[in-house]
């Protein structure tokens, strides 16, 4: 029997779908180990094989077959539009994808003048300007503090992750559109799905047990 690889997206997420995980009996004890060096943890007993990988990685390592299965944000699998099955939302780490900026900035969304948008998700942000609003603007990809380019002026709005909206408010900005709902979920590459079909669907069904 072949191992089935899991690529868990780095910090909280991979603790919580481990925790998750672990209710339906995929357990790894090497991974509880704080201190360790391993790059990839087993499961002889049961066949599985975890690793860590930062977030925006997990769906290149699913769609290329590195690993079976993911587990990583809605936002990285929008934002980096691989080649997946999109099979279970874990309902773990809730928030919006939201256009945000000062209260003034609302009249230009509905305009057709040429606005500036900053955002850590060119990708998202362009494909909601332009498919869904139908509305021409310009993209600047950020990587840090996007809060920060409406207020110096680098862009009139930003498309940004919204938990709480305290950082909005603390600079005196508001969500003005959302743009979609983002939580964890788990993603299955292509192949695996056809190769492992049983052994995937019984992985999927038990997860989705959990909810009831």
């Amino acid at each position: 029997m072949r191992y089935i690889t899991f690529a868990l997206a780095k910090g909280r997420l991979a603790k919580k779908a481990m925790e998750m995980l672990e209710r339906i009996g995929i357990t790894c004890e090497e991974m509880k180990d704080e201190n360790t060096r391993k790059l990839i943890f087993v499961n002889e007993e049961l066949k599985f094989r975890f690793f860590l990988a930062k977030a925006s990685d997990v769906p290149t390592y699913v769609e290329y077959g590195a690993a079976d299965i993911g587990i990583v944000g809605k936002d990285t699998i929008l934002e980096e539009g691989r080649d997946l099955y999109e099979v279970y939302d874990l309902g773990v780490g809730k928030c919006r994808m939201c256009v945000c900026g000062p209260e003034s900035a609302r009249a230009l969304l509905g305009g057709h003048e040429l606005i500036r948008v900053a955002s850590k998700y060119p990708h998202i942000a362009k494909d909601y300007f332009y498919n869904v609003k139908h509305q021409t603007v310009e993209i600047i990809k950020l990587n840090g503090s996007v809060e920060l380019a409406p207020i110096v002026g680098l862009s009139e709005v930003i498309v940004d992750i919204v938990e709480t909206g305290t950082t909005l408010r603390e600079n005196g900005l508001t969500v003005l559109e959302e743009v979609c709902d983002l939580s964890a979920r788990m993603v299955v590459n292509q192949v695996s799905m056809k190769m492992e079909n049983a052994r995937i669907t019984e992985i999927i069904d038990k997860m989705r047990a959990l909810d009831k």
